[in-house]
């Protein structure tokens, strides 16, 4: 018999009464009813009930010894009475009566009980990760995270794509975010980069002839957490394709993603028709770029009204006569929700930093629609049924209003459409709904420093004849650019690259890019594509995301294994850390202003 184990605590059953067999596991579960004790083993595989009697001479011990503690039982199989089996147990028809055992490791006590569905501190979770990891529904999480890796892969090599590694130590790039740095000891006073993407690796694996690539990649990006975003590093499916155009790459990603949540979906249904909304459709009629579409609550615009003469909304008014815009959500049949319900959005809207949102009720009166309370007794009947013909209005429904510069009522609007979607019970849970958000502006203007600059990824193709492009008007020019959304995450972002060195040129140009900076930056690429590059495209989908999803969870830290926490410290190996003074020296760095 094997040393430790002739089975795992999952697989025994009443086949095996009468047997002798030898389990190993940690002890999960400790039951004493004074004449017998009764001790739940559990390891990645299960749980199994094992009994001894106080007659045994082994009792006394294990009743001392300690809950988490790893064990050895060795003892015979034996069937439970009808009356005493456990359903919810795939060993729940038997049990084993000890006759041996050994402590193969002692617990001296924990910071946190493994059997128990109360919530725990972050710091606590991530300090003691790996007892937090023994836990069923986290441990779930990470198996669950193991199997849909394994059936990407599968599904992936079962269409003709090969799995390709790219380096971890790279140069800088400009991707959108800060990058990780490593000195180089060899080097002096020059760095590698970690990857924040495998992007120009990828590309250059097209330029080699490659055709069909992925890989299961590890990111590194500086950034902020958040809810759907783990700090310092993240894993991607990382794809591309040549010889392709962006329906080619949608197909590949539908049947993928569609069998992936089918299986792994818990009984969810999953939506085969993936939308496609331009980019432009979709900050209207959803004020984001990464829309729930299961909420059928849509966005409209009604701008154009507050300038009739009959509009007695002075304060809309006049703040749309200095280019504020005004856009409405329309719930349905809600004119008889208490003015709670009205006032809560309102002062939610305040919460989130908004002025708030302006509201009021349709109501049908003499075969007309009015509308009902302070502000919409504020329309008159032209302005009304201008109203009513762009929110499709009904007797009974009502709109919520909000004014203001084009991207705070956007922000405020799409974070609305939620909470008034889960406050009405408007989304459905039990499925998934994909979409395709298309038509990305290859340019945009940044916030702060007013220049124009890539708005998703500077290595994509620009849309339309290359030859007629007007340059003179950047923002005006759409990219080859997409991204992949369920439920109102984000999953992916990818494009048709860019394989066209004078064409790269120019549009760095229009991004404040010398060619000297190009060449320097981005030198690999760009002397690569002047050697015969083919067409090609791509996407990466984020492996967290999709686990989280799959997983059920809100918080991404709930499917990565050993996550950091919100300030990027990782508190189990008490990461990052202060350097040995020799080892700096070595890197010829010094460190000159801490801070606490």
């Amino acid at each position: 018999m094997h040393r430790y184990r002739s089975h795992n605590c999952g697989e025994l059953n009443k086949k095996a009464t009468g047997s002798t067999v030898k389990i190993s596991g940690w002890l999960h579960k400790k039951r004493d009813h004074g004449n017998l004790l009764f001790l739940d083993i559990r390891d990645n595989y299960g749980i199994t009930q094992c009994v001894i009697d106080q007659s045994n001479k082994l009792f006394k011990q294990l009743e001392k010894t300690s809950l988490e503690t790893v064990l050895l039982i060795e003892g015979d199989v034996v069937e439970r009475s009808k009356d005493t089996i456990n359903k919810d147990l795939p060993t729940g028809e038997i049990e084993i009566h000890i006759t041996k055992y050994e402590n193969l490791g002692e617990c001296s006590g924990l910071p946190m009980p493994v059997f128990s569905d109360q919530e725990y501190a972050e710091e606590i979770r991530l300090k003691y990760r790996y007892i937090d990891l023994r836990r069923k529904k986290i441990h779930e999480n990470i198996l669950l995270r193991s199997k849909i890796i394994s059936f990407i892969r599968e599904n992936l090599k079962s269409m003709g794509f090969n799995e390709f590694q790219t380096p971890i130590l790279t140069s800088s790039s400009p991707e959108g975010a800060r990058d990780f740095l490593v000195p180089s000891r060899l080097n002096p006073g020059k760095f590698y980069a970690l990857p924040q993407a495998p992007q120009q690796f990828k590309q250059l694996i097209m330029v080699a002839g490659f055709d069909k690539y992925f890989q299961i990649a590890p990111c590194f990006r500086d950034e902020d957490a958040r809810a759907d975003r783990s700090p310092g590093e993240f894993y991607q499916l990382d794809l591309e394709m040549s010889f392709v155009t962006q329906d080619d790459i949608f197909k590949v990603i539908e049947k993928l993603f569609f069998n992936l949540f089918q299986k792994f979906g818990q009984n969810k249904q999953v939506l085969p028709n993936f939308t496609k909304i331009s980019y432009e459709d979709s900050m209207i009629n959803y004020g984001t770029d990464k829309p729930d579409l299961r909420n059928p609550l849509i966005i409209k615009d009604i701008t154009k009204v507050m300038e009739l003469d009959d509009v007695k909304f002075e304060i809309f008014k006049k703040l749309v006569s200095k280019g504020s815009i005004v856009r409405v959500i329309k719930t349905p049949k809600t004119i008889n929700k208490p003015r709670s319900f009205f006032d809560n959005i309102d002062k939610w809207a305040k919460e989130q930093g908004a002025s708030g949102l302006a509201y009021f009720s349709f109501e049908k009166s003499n075969n007309k629609i009015i509308g009902k309370g302070t502000i919409g007794k504020l329309f008159g009947d032209k302005s009304m049924e201008q109203i009513c013909k762009i929110v499709n209005a009904e007797d009974g429904d009502s709109l919520f209003l909000a004014c203001g510069k084009k991207k705070e009522v956007e922000t405020i609007l799409s974070l609305a459409r939620n909470k008034i979607g889960e406050e009405l019970n408007l989304i459905d849970d039990n499925k998934f709904q994909f979409c395709w958000v298309v038509d990305y502006p290859l340019f945009e203007i940044e916030e702060k420093t007013k220049k124009i600059v890539f708005s998703h990824n500077p290595f994509s193709m620009p849309q339309g004849n290359l030859e007629e492009l007007d340059f003179s008007k950047p923002l005006d020019i759409k990219a080859f650019q997409y991204d992949l959304v369920c439920n109102g995450v984000e999953l992916s972002s990818g494009a048709i690259r860019n394989h066209k060195p004078d064409l790269m040129y120019k549009l760095f140009k229009i991004a404040g890019y010398s060619k000297e900076d190009v060449d320097n930056k981005f030198s690999g690429m760009i002397n690569a594509f002047k050697h015969g590059a083919p067409p090609h495209g791509g996407i990466a989908p984020g492996i967290d995301r999709i686990v989280m999803l799959l997983a059920n969870e809100k918080n991404i830290r709930e499917v990565i294994m050993f996550p950091l926490n919100q300030n990027a410290q990782d508190l189990m190996m008490n990461a990052p850390n202060e350097i040995d003074s020799e080892l700096l020296k070595d890197l010829g760095l010094k460190v000159s202003d801490k801070k606490n």
